[in-house]
């Protein structure tokens, strides 16, 4: 098993916290899950298969949830020390939260409740696990033009959500001249 990209999932919440605050807003508990959860999955795409944090993500009625997280911040951020976060890692983040990070905690919700990695594993058991490898192969793949609607569910009729390339912000670098460039990093397509 490969190490993760951070040491604890606690550099990742406050790294989202910190970065609500220098944008002037308020980061609500549940959507502080859902982007970690977010960045958990799109993180393993990006990165073939490489956790972002040693984290376990658990179904509740509400939505996905770090159990850990969700015990240490209950009575507000909790006094630990976190290590920065490498390049890498923290582009993934600034991406995930521009992509995410001005959506209301309901829609994310919404949206997150129709993710099958998700949605599985809470009709099997309110409380259970949700596998890493299922939310890499889902974000991974995109299936979600092919996943059924939910009745009821006004989110489905938004279309569909971004695919791991389009979540990810391309860096911006100088040619040999000084012009910018936009650059991605090259990934191999995986092998059906």
């Amino acid at each position: 098993m490969r190490p993760t990209a951070v040491e604890s999932c606690f550099e990742v919440a406050c790294w989202f916290l910190d970065r609500a605050i220098n944008d002037g807003e308020y980061l609500q508990p549940q959507k502080l899950h859902r982007l970690m959860f977010l960045a958990q999955g799109y993180f393993g795409v990006l990165q073939n298969g490489a956790k972002l944090m040693p984290a376990t993500f658990i179904a509740t009625d509400e939505g996905p949830i770090e159990p850990n997280v969700f015990r240490a911040f209950a009575r507000g951020r909790p006094q630990v020390d976190v290590k920065p976060i490498d390049e890498t890692p923290r582009h993934i983040l600034d991406s995930i939260w521009r992509q995410f990070g001005a959506h209301s905690t309901e829609h994310l919700n919404k949206l997150i409740r129709r993710h099958p990695p998700y949605a599985d594993a809470l009709a099997s058991s309110p409380g259970a696990e949700i596998l890493f490898e299922s939310m890499v192969d889902f974000y991974g793949t995109q299936g979600l033009s092919r996943r059924p609607s939910v009745a009821g569910d006004a989110a489905t009729a938004e279309g569909n959500e971004p695919a791991a390339g389009k979540v990810l912000r391309p860096k911006v670098m100088r040619s040999y001249n000084g012009k910018p460039v936009t650059v991605n990093r090259w990934t191999p397509k995986r092998a059906p």
